[in-house]
C-alpha cells in the first residue's frame, strides 16, 4: 500500500511539473485565498470549485441544491471537499450571513436561471434570480470589507443580437431578446451601476465576463445539446436536433473558467484590468448545432446518429458570435482546445462516468491536460 501511494504521489508531482506558467501564476495567487462561488452546485460552478481546490484556494459555495439528478457536484464528491451553503440568491438575509461567515476575498457570481426555454415558462422567477440575485450579491460585497475582487459571469446572449455575421464587441448595445438573455443584460447593467456608484474608491475591483456556449463532461441539464445527445445514445435512440442550422460559439467549459480566474487575479493586482470581457472560441469553432452533433457522433461511435426535428419552440437566435480581441490583446489569451477536442473531452468524461470511475480524478486529469505546458495551445 505504501509503495502504491508513493507511486501515485510521484505521478502527481510529474504532472505538476508539466503545468504551464499560467497555472503556476494562478496557483501562487489563489493559494490560501478565501473564495466564494455562487451557483457552485451547477455544471460550471462545480468545475470552477474543482479548479479552485486544485489551486489551493479555501473554497465556499452558496447555491440551491444541485439542479439535476444526477449532478456533477454530487458525482465529483464536492460536498465533502468544500464549504457548501444551501440557499437562494433571492434570500438577501441568508446570503449576507454567509458573506459574514466566510469573509471572502474573491467572489465569482455564477448563480442564475440559465435556460432560455425555462425563462419563457417562468419569466418572473428568471428576472428575480438573475437581476435581484445580482443586486443582493453586490450589496453583500458592499457590506463586506474583505472582498477585493468580484466577477459577474453573464452570457454572450446579453447583446442586442441583429444576427449579423461579425462578432459582438464589449462596446455593442446590450438588449437580450428572451427573458433569460434580457435578465442577464440587466445583470450587467446592475453591475455597472454598483461599480460606478459604490466602488470607485478601490475597495473592490469589479468586472463582468460574457461567455459563449460551454460544453464538457458532467452537464446533465435539460435543453442543452450535449446532454441531450448523451441521453439519447444511452437510451439507444436517435438524437433529436431542434434547429441544426443555428450557429453558436461552442467551447469547453474550462476555457471561460480559466479566463474568470485570470480576470479576478489580474484586477486584484491592478484595477486597470477591470472591465467587460467576451470569452469565446475562434471563428472556426463558431459552428452549427448540426456540425456539433456530427462531432459528438464521431467521438461517441457505436452507430450514434441524429435527426432534424424542429419543434416550433419559442424564439432563439439563429446566429451569434463573439469578438474576443479585447481579451486577447489585454491578456495575451487564446483558446486551448478547439471544438472537436472539447467534444472529445465531454465524451471521454461521460464514458468514464458510465464505467464507474472516480469522477473527481477524471476532472483533475482533464484540468491537468488543459494546463499542460507541452500541449499545442498555451497562453
Amino acid at each position: 500500500m505504501a509503495e502504491r501511494q508513493g507511486a501515485v504521489e510521484k505521478v502527481e508531482r510529474l504532472g505538476a511539473n508539466r503545468m504551464d506558467e499560467s497555472w503556476k501564476e494562478l496557483q501562487e495567487f489563489y493559494q490560501g485565498k478565501r473564495v466564494l462561488v455562487t451557483g457552485h452546485t451547477g455544471f460550471k460552478g462545480s468545475w470552477m470549485c474543482r479548479l479552485l481546490e486544485k489551486l489551493g484556494a479555501k473554497v465556499s459555495g452558496y447555491s440551491l441544491a444541485p439542479p439535476t439528478d444526477p449532478a456533477l457536484f454530487d458525482v465529483a464528491g464536492l460536498e465533502d471537499t468544500m464549504e457548501s451553503y444551501t440557499g437562494d440568491v433571492r434570500d438577501f438575509r441568508h446570503l449576507l450571513e454567509v458573506f459574514e461567515t466566510v469573509k471572502p476575498e474573491v467572489v465569482f457570481h455564477l448563480a442564475a436561471q440559465p435556460i432560455v426555454r425555462d425563462s419563457y415558462k417562468e419569466p418572473v422567477y428568471t428576472y428575480e434570480t438573475n437581476v435581484m440575485g445580482t443586486v443582493y450579491v453586490l450589496e453583500c460585497i458592499r457590506r463586506t470589507s474583505t472582498v477585493r475582487s468580484f466577477l459577474n459571469v453573464t452570457t454572450d446572449k446579453v447583446y442586442d443580437n441583429k444576427e449579423w455575421e461579425y462578432g459582438y464587441r464589449e462596446c455593442d448595445p446590450l438588449d437580450g431578446y428572451d427573458p433569460y438573455s434580457n435578465s442577464k443584460s440587466c445583470s450587467e447593467l446592475v453591475t455597472h451601476s454598483y461599480k460606478k456608484s459604490f466602488f470607485e474608491s478601490g475597495q473592490c475591483a469589479i468586472s463582468t465576463s460574457r461567455a459563449g456556449n460551454v460544453i464538457g463532461g458532467g452537464d446533465f441539464a435539460r435543453d442543452r445539446i450535449i446532454p441531450d445527445c448523451v441521453r439519447a445514445v444511452c437510451a439507444h435512440q436517435e438524437i433529436v436536433v431542434r434547429n441544426p442550422y443555428s450557429i453558436r460559439p461552442y467551447q469547453h467549459v474550462l476555457e471561460p473558467l480559466f479566463v474568470y480566474l485570470l480576470i479576478a487575479m489580474k484586477q486584484w493586482k491592478d484595477p486597470k484590468f477591470e472591465g467587460y470581457y467576451n470569452v469565446g472560441p475562434d471563428d472556426r469553432d463558431c459552428i452549427t448545432t448540426g456540425v456539433l452533433v456530427d462531432l459528438f457522433c464521431q467521438a461517441w461511435g457505436e452507430e450514434a446518429g441524429w435527426t432534424d426535428r424542429y419543434d416550433g419552440g419559442p424564439h432563439e437566435a439563429n446566429f451569434l458570435k463573439l469578438d474576443c480581441s479585447k481579451l486577447k490583446a489585454i491578456f495575451g489569451w487564446r483558446p486551448r482546445w478547439n471544438v472537436g477536442e472539447a467534444v472529445q473531452k465531454a465524451v471521454e468524461w461521460t464514458k468514464a462516468y458510465l464505467a464507474g470511475e472516480d469522477m473527481g480524478q477524471v476532472m483533475d486529469r482533464q484540468i491537468e491536460e488543459f494546463f499542460r505546458r507541452d500541449g499545442e495551445n498555451h497562453v
